[in-house]
């Protein structure tokens, strides 16, 4: 029986060691739209809430959330919104309702979510759920009739780097990493329950086509490619002022290693000269010159950050010219006809 036991207590622990990876995130309806009504009310304001839910295998159930306080830069404040998740999470408690933190979802402006703000919640969150997702909305792709929702998660190779504070370019050679590597996109799973899908069905009109199917043939997007391009200069700049570091670095390597070899030089001829008078040769490495002393090689954290930037927006820009075509094409045809 104690044999039993035993080899049943050894399989459960080797079930929870073998965690399998995140394949998909399921999130009911109804959190999808407190999520929406959150970020467009507050909007152009980025705003934030918690995720709650279920982690079931290879599936994240979010289930509810809830809304962050808009709140500034102030620790008494920041320590009431802390006061107010867990106020709000006995609350949820206290009438049954899933209350296991299993993320954030948070809003952004034409995607630009890609900063070390984000990576350092990521982290904060890890140190207590072992998987956690970010879902990012982009309020401003709804007057396309885009539903702009994403479930993002850092990739386990990045993880690593990041804990080990090593982004020199000799590491990321070293580990094949690029900046494709750093977030890892989870598709999403949009659920509800047979009640609330057989109340959907009853609120479709019988009409064959509906307003919503006229917005979307609408072809003036000019503000939101407009936008898109500045901010894709303002990367652009960004990206090129981060360049400049890495080029000032190299430059300053380069001199260094001049100087270097010059004093090595120096010193060798001063050893055959004391070695001809009999005397002993002083060392050819000085750890006290300053020349000597190693130069920090600036990170490219924030370099592979921008260009994640840049590749979305020129994602976005791409799409909506090439959904422009369409629709001129189609309107073309129409008038034709």
């Amino acid at each position: 029986m104690a044999t039993m036991a035993r080899s049943f207590l050894q399989a459960i622990s080797k079930d929870e060691a073998v965690v399998p990876p995140l394949r998909v995130v399921q999130i009911e309806g109804l959190a999808v739209l407190k999520i929406i009504k959150h970020c467009k009310e507050f909007a152009p304001t980025l705003v934030t809430g918690q995720l709650l839910g279920l982690d079931v295998g290879s599936v994240l159930e979010v289930t509810n959330c809830f809304p962050f306080p808009v709140r500034d830069d102030d620790e008494e404040i920041e320590a009431d919104g802390a006061n107010y998740q867990l106020e709000m999470m006995r609350c949820l408690r206290e009438v049954n309702v899933d209350n296991n933190t299993v993320g954030w979802y948070q809003s952004t402006v034409l995607g630009s979510y890609q900063t070390v703000e984000l990576i350092e919640t990521f982290m904060n969150y890890q140190e207590n759920i072992k998987r956690c997702v970010c879902i990012i909305y982009d309020p401003s792709k709804a007057d396309l009739g885009v539903l702009a929702l994403k479930a993002l998660k850092l990739s386990d190779s990045f993880m690593e780097l990041y804990r080990a504070g090593s982004f020199t370019g000799e590491k990321l050679r070293e580990k094949n990493f690029s900046w494709m590597d750093i977030f890892e996109e989870i598709p999403i799973k949009v659920s509800n329950s047979a009640l609330v899908s057989a109340f959907m069905t009853e609120l479709e009109t019988d009409a064959p086509v509906s307003q919503g199917d006229y917005d979307r043939l609408h072809s003036s997007t000019t503000p939101f490619l407009e936008n898109n391009m500045e901010f894709l200069i303002k990367c652009m700049d960004d990206l090129s002022m981060e360049q400049q570091k890495f080029q000032y670095y190299y430059r300053n390597l380069s001199r260094q290693q001049a100087q270097q070899q010059a004093w090595l030089q120096k010193r060798r001829t001063e050893n055959m000269a004391r070695k001809s008078a009999g005397e002993e040769p002083l060392p050819e490495e000085d750890l006290s010159n300053p020349i000597f002393k190693a130069i920090p090689e600036p990170s490219r954290l924030e370099s592979f950050l921008i260009t994640n930037q840049v590749s979305n927006f020129c994602g976005q820009i791409n799409g909506v010219a090439g959904q422009n075509f369409s629709r001129l094409y189609l309107t073309k045809a129409l008038h034709e006809n």
